[in-house]
């Protein structure tokens, strides 16, 4: 069995049950902590519709959170859901922006020391969703 995620006629991702679950579960998870809603409509008959408008706000409010942080356990709990967001967010033909690469402290909300390298960190994002979107299928 799967599960199809769309927006409009178009498949973005059809994952197996399981992993369709997990992934809700997190998308529902971070909208309470963003306090922005994701655009995922409820699974009903296998089939989750996305609102891009809303999939376009969440994706920036996610990437912003992610920027923001420097630490090294929330980098772990996280980085496979951001990358699987970045996949789903270029298949849907959203402008996904660079993340902001910076050492500095200033406007920092969760960090540890020393600092993870930002350098480091994005490029590590990046080599993850390069690795999900060939294992993801449509």
């Amino acid at each position: 069995m799967s599960q199809y995620f769309d927006i409009g006629d178009e498949t973005l991702w059809n994952p197996s049950n399981g992993a369709a679950r997990l992934f809700l579960r997190h998308v529902r998870l971070y909208e309470e902590e963003l306090g922005v809603p994701s655009g995922f409509g409820p699974m009903e008959n296998d089939e989750c519709k996305i609102d891009p408008g809303a999939f376009a706000t969440y994706v920036d409010a996610l990437l912003d959170l992610h920027d923001r942080t420097r630490h090294s356990i929330i980098d772990a709990l996280s980085e496979g859901f951001v990358a699987t967001v970045l996949v789903l967010a270029e298949r849907a033909g959203i402008e996904v922006r660079p993340p902001v690469v910076t050492d500095r402290l200033t406007g920092l909300t969760d960090v540890q020391v020393p600092l993870p390298d930002a350098q480091d960190r994005a490029v590590r994002l990046r080599e993850r969703a390069d690795l999900l979107r060939r294992g993801m299928p449509v």
